[in-house]
This record gives structure tokens, sequence and C-alpha cells, in this order.
């Protein structure tokens, strides 16, 4: 999918300011007339772009609604598991959060940077790269992550606990909504547990909870004045959900809609219902790439995600190391914004093939890829302790975690992560049973 040319109206926006402010140096007069000439047009131009209209045809084959989802995805088995196995969901359940956490805190401390950039760094302080452990020193390490943590606690020396981070909290939030409001919750019961967990958000985030606060219904907070709505932010929410539903991609789905519903649209709800999706099978499968393709039946079969995904699967085999597949998505996604649902998911797929069923090798990579790396290195951290347990993610990892997740939710400011284990364990075990 071939992208316009974007604006470079950003860029004039500033030139016109600072042109403003020399010419005000200056003595000229009607400057604010200028301003405000310029501020109306682009106003205007925004107005024009919201109201486009859309195309219908395409809009059907990406419903917003789940019974039409469902009836536009392709037919599979949807019971990985005959039965709850208490045991073996314990050891992929921790290592499925133990590797989400460590995937997060490498790439958190890069997070946007590009190749050159984390290459460079590397090289300057003297880590590996792709990282084999997490970065011993960091940029700004006093500048505060979330008002929660110093930035030095993301480092392999600074390390106590694991470090706040949205990638994280919004795990943590998902296991509040279905203790809170039952593993049958619906988007508005996501909204009342936002409003009394979330002090803030990010991009589609933010508008919907901002909405919220306004007293916007739950099922019309996301659609209103948001641009974001097939941005990242509600595939980093995913996970909760597919280890609420082990061995049930469809049921992990189905929660996934609920919670993405309140602030993303079409693709930006397929990739958190994917990711569940895929998650949830993880538990059953040993390979993440039959997850991948039972999660890929969860989501309608024509929609964007289901093609760019399909392509990522594709190209996995020809990839040669991190710079080639981030060539190889840069190429595909030219023009997408690097926050984007598609693009990520890509990078998570081929962090998954660059790793071949090592953990440092497979968030290492990950992270090397770039865009939203601690993104898609939480994710593909998940995923890998899943399919493969805890036992297969070294100690190095998160002998510093100290049984404790640093949170910013209103009321919780620290987690213990083996509490989190076993409350996620209970929940989970009922809504198996419930789903037979």
């Amino acid at each position: 999918m071939a992208y316009p040319k974007m604006s470079n109206g950003a860029h004039a926006a500033n030139l016109i300011n600072e042109y403003a402010r020399l010419k005000h140096e200056y003595g000229a007069e009607g400057i604010a007339e200028i301003i405000a000439e310029t501020d109306k047009f682009l106003l205007e131009r925004l107005d024009q772009m919201k109201a486009l209209p859309i195309c219908e045809k395409l809009a059907a084959k990406e419903p917003d609604d789940l019974q039409k989802i469902k009836k536009l995805r392709k037919p599979a088995k949807r019971e990985l598991w005959a039965s709850f196995d208490e045991a073996a969901y314990t050891e992929r359940l921790k290592g499925a959060l133990y590797g989400r956490m460590s995937g997060c805190i490498l790439g958190a401390a890069v997070e946007f940077w590009t190749i050159d950039e984390m290459e460079s760094w590397a090289k300057w302080i003297g880590d590996e790269f792709p990282n084999t452990h997490y970065w011993s020193k960091i940029k700004n390490p006093n500048a505060m992550h979330y008002g929660v943590n110093p930035a030095y606690d993301f480092t392999s020396e600074g390390l106590n606990g694991v470090p706040v981070d949205d990638d994280i909290t919004y795990t943590l939030l998902g296991l509040l909504i279905a203790e809170d409001c039952g593993l049958g919750f619906d988007t508005e019961d996501v909204g009342k547990c936002w409003l009394s967990y979330l002090p803030y958000a990010c991009t589609a985030e933010d508008i919907a909870l901002k909405n919220l606060k306004k007293g916007i219904s739950a099922d019309k907070c996301g659609e209103i004045e948001n641009p974001y709505v097939q941005w990242i932010g509600a595939d980093i929410r995913s996970d909760p959900f597919g280890y609420l539903a082990p061995g049930l991609p469809e049921k992990a789905a189905e929660m996934a809609y609920h919670d993405a519903y309140i602030s993303h649209r079409r693709n930006g709800i397929y990739g958190e219902m994917f990711f569940s999706a895929a998650i949830a099978a993880a538990f059953a499968l040993n390979d993440p790439f039959a997850a991948f393709d039972a999660a890929l039946c969860e989501i309608p079969n024509e929609s964007l995600l289901y093609k760019d995904v399909s392509w990522a699967l594709g190209a996995k085999d020809s990839i040669r190391d991190y710079r080639h597949a981030r060539a190889l998505v840069d190429s595909h996604f030219e023009g997408m914004s690097g926050v984007h649902t598609d693009n990520n998911a890509a990078l998570v797929i081929f962090g998954m093939q660059l790793g071949g069923g090592d953990f440092a090798k497979t968030i290492g990579n990950t992270v090397a890829m770039g865009l939203d790396n601690d993104c898609t290195g939480a994710t593909a951290g998940s995923l890998f302790g899943a399919c493969h347990g805890f036992g297969s993610i070294d100690s190095k990892w998160h002998e510093k975690f100290g049984n404790k997740i640093h949170s910013y939710i209103i009321g919780h400011p620290h987690f213990e992560i083996d509490d989190v284990i076993a409350r996620f364990s209970k929940l989970a075990k009922s809504n198996f049973n419930l789903s037979k």
C-alpha cells in the first residue's frame, strides 16, 4: 500500500513562526494577521481531510463489530488444549511474563532509536549488538520514566525490580480488569477500570481516556478526534488476555476485542486480537509460527493486517540479519508511521525468526531492528516464553527483578511477580473450565 507524499507543513509552520519573531524584532507590522490566516487555513485543511469519504468496499472487509469480524475469519481449530495442564501453564505463563518484562526493559532504553544510533552507542560503551544482555549504560540516566524510575534503572547495573513502562502497565491493568469485572467483561467495564486506574496515557489511549473523563461512553470514546486508531497502542495490551485463555485463541481474541475497542478501530483492534490469540495458542504449541498461523484465523482474512502478517510470514525465511529485516519492512511499509500496528507486527515475526529458539537472540534482534522496539521486544519475549517456558530464559535476564514490578497504576505502585502469576493462574483455570 503506497502512501501519498506527506505534508511538509510542520516545517513551513515552524519557519513562519521564526520569521514572525525575527520580523517582530525588526519592528514589522501585520505579523498577527498572517499567523491568524495561517492557522485558519490549516484548520480548514484539517476539517477537509477528516471529512474525506472512506472506501466502503474496504470498510466492509474490515468491520469493527465482533460478530462481523467472526464471519470473515477462516475456519480453524479454536480449542488447542483438551484439558487445563496447570503445571505446563504455570511454567509457560512465568516464561511469558518474565520474557515480556525482559524484552521491554531492553527496548525501553533505546525506544525509537535508529539502527545506526544503537550500533554506535553499543560500540561506544563496549556492549555487544544485537544485545546479549541489558544495556550497560544509558543516555540521560537521571531522566524519569513515567515519573517513577530513572532511566538508569533500565541498565544491567541499575536494575532493581522491573522498572515502569506502559507495556508492562497494560499487562497488569488487563489482570485488574478481569478481576474487577469478571472474565466476561465488555468495553464499558474497560472504561470504568481506565477511569479508576489510569492516571494518563499516550496517543490513542490518551484521546480515549480524555474522552472518557468528558463523559463520553466507552464504546464511542475511541473514535472521536482520534487519528491513531490503527497504531500499536492496542497491540501492546494483548498479553494479559492471551495469558487468561491458554490454548483458547478465540476466547483470547474476544477479550482483546472488548479491550481494544475503547481506543482503536479496524486494524488497530485486529492487532490486539491477533497477538492475544497468538500468545494463547503458544501455550499449547511449541512453535511461534504455528501460533501465528492460529492467530491469523481470528481476524478478517482480507484485512490489511492479515495481508501484512501473511507477507511477513512468507518473507521470514529470506531474511539474513536484523538490518536486512528492517530494510524489508521499510520497503514494504514505506510511508507508514513507525508506531503503526502492522509494520511492528512484521518486526516481531522477523525477530522470532532471527532468534531461532534462543531467548537472547530473539529479543536482542527484535530490539535491534528498531521502530517501537520496547513494544516489539516485549511481545517477542512474551511469545517466546509462552512457547518455551521459564526454564528457557537465562537467569541473567531476571536475577535482579527481586519479585517486584514498579507501576504507575493508581493505588498500585508495586506488584509482586509471584502474586501476579498466581492471580493470572487462578483466573485462567476458571476461564478454561468455563469455556468447555
